[in-house]
């Protein structure tokens, strides 16, 4: 298996992973039903303006294979961190390279920036009855449900909250 490495993006990324995070939620049945959420997915330059978007990179061939957006509590795209945590959103791996681990190093990607920023905590959101294989991750790496934190930006899209304490944050 060819090893991973994550970065920033960097705008030649961006139509990549604007197609692969659109393809990612397709296909996780994700974007059924929703009014302009994929051309939301599908703006990365704005994203890259207010927070950091990583990407897993193939070592060998240098091809996108996943991607998130890294976001501190008060910025345009945070949804649920307060202050001092930390919270990551839309992340996507292309469907045709799920199951090599760009998820996973992503997700430890994420953590560590916020390690590094001092962050207390990471926060995330994830869609209820959708993604189990996200559920699996998140509970493997040591997110916990934090029911007060459940949300819902649209009749029958249900968001439940997961937090990651970080220990010496």
């Amino acid at each position: 298996m060819t090893g991973l490495t994550v970065r920033r993006a960097d705008p030649a990324d961006h139509p990549a992973v604007a197609r692969l995070t659109v393809a990612a939620y397709e296909a996780d049945g994700q974007l059924k039903g929703e009014n302009g959420y994929a051309v939301v997915l599908a703006d990365v330059a704005t994203r890259a303006e207010t927070g950091e978007v990583l990407v897993a990179v193939d070592g060998e061939t240098g091809e996108v294979l996943g991607a998130v957006t890294f976001v501190l509590a008060g910025t345009p795209y945070a949804e649920l961190s307060g202050p001092g945590e930390a919270e990551f959103r839309m992340l996507a791996v292309d469907p045709a390279a799920q199951g090599r681990g760009a998820g996973a190093v992503l997700v430890r990607a994420c953590v560590a920036r916020a390690t590094e920023l001092g962050c207390s905590a990471v926060v995330i959101c994830v869609r209820s009855g959708m993604a189990v294989a996200a559920h699996r991750l998140y509970e493997r790496m040591g997110f916990v449900r934090v029911p007060e934190k459940d949300w819902s930006p649209l009749p029958g899209v249900e968001l439940l909250g997961l937090r990651l304490d970080l220990a010496g944050g």
